[in-house]
């Protein structure tokens, strides 16, 4: 697919009636393992984002550009319809406009633009909300920035879990007569709040972080929810596997006896040797 044919897709997920849990994915290789299995859409996480590139936690240090790199690797390996998270935009509304033009030449499906309060500004480390005329600037910028109408622009809010659920409200229903294609909510306790949420809105909801126990994809799903995340346990689960196989070789471990490698058919898939193998026959007389 191309990538308007992308954010089409992911638009038919918001339209749908279902809720769909998003593959996270980090490079190539893992947005195809996540398009091999059938995962309807993905999502870069900010946190993996600063993980893969930088080795860092996500204190928002990571720059627009490393952002765009990434995801462009990630769409051009053929991952599905990638929702990103772009946190707050890396700066103010102008900067908005910019991480809007970029990450949509890099080819995402989808992507969040938050109202926290960000970086960290010196000071008590306790997690704020711009006001809500700042956010909204930031929305309004958003979508003033995008040249496929295609692209999907979603407003996220952390009030739920500053604020309060009416402040959640009130910030959503400004975002939505702003524009915006869906609202994205983390620290959500109640399904009531989703209720509240749609209502409020008529916009599709994505769940970033729920109380546990709030119920599978087909509650949320029935409240008004079309993706919720499960958290992003791909990149650790590498990380886990990478520290594993070099400690094996540096206790003495025989390459031959290493568990947990994949296949040679699987990684000639995976790399679509055969496509390259084509491309050598066709083109250098191979």
């Amino acid at each position: 697919m191309n990538a308007t044919a992308r954010r089409q897709a992911f638009r038919a997920i918001l339209a749908g009636d279902s809720c769909v849990h998003p593959a996270s994915v980090f490079d190539a290789i893992s947005g195809r393992i996540a398009a091999e299995i059938g995962f309807e859409t993905a999502i870069l996480g900010g946190s993996v984002a600063s993980q893969a590139v930088l080795g860092a936690p996500d204190h928002i240090i990571l720059t627009l550009t490393e952002l765009a790199d990434l995801v462009r690797r990630i769409t051009r390996g053929g991952a599905p319809p990638l929702l990103v998270d772009a946190d707050h935009g890396f700066g103010n509304a102008l900067n908005v406009m910019r991480t809007v033009e970029e990450l949509e030449a890099a080819g995402v499906a989808a992507l969040t633009i938050e109202d926290t309060l960000l970086p960290r500004p010196f000071g008590p480390d306790a997690t704020a909300l711009l006001p809500l005329e700042e956010g909204l600037g930031k929305i309004r910028a958003a979508l003033a920035a995008r040249s496929d109408p295609s692209l999907v622009i979603v407003a996220r809010t952390g009030a739920l879990g500053v604020t309060s659920t009416e402040d959640a409200i009130a910030r959503a229903r400004a975002y939505a007569g702003a524009g915006a294609d869906g609202i994205f909510v983390t620290g959500l306790s109640d399904l009531a709040q989703l209720d509240a949420l749609r209502d409020a809105t008529g916009l599709p909801l994505l769940v970033g972080s729920a109380k546990a126990g709030i119920g599978g994809a087909a509650v949320l799903a029935a409240h008004g929810a079309r993706v919720a995340l499960q958290g992003h346990h791909t990149f650790p689960a590498a990380v886990k596997a990478m520290r594993d196989t070099l400690q094996a070789l540096r206790d003495g471990t025989a390459p031959k006896d290493l568990p947990g490698i994949a296949d040679g058919a699987t990684m000639k898939r995976l790399q679509r040797e055969a496509h390259y193998d084509a491309a050598i026959r066709d083109f250098l007389g191979g």
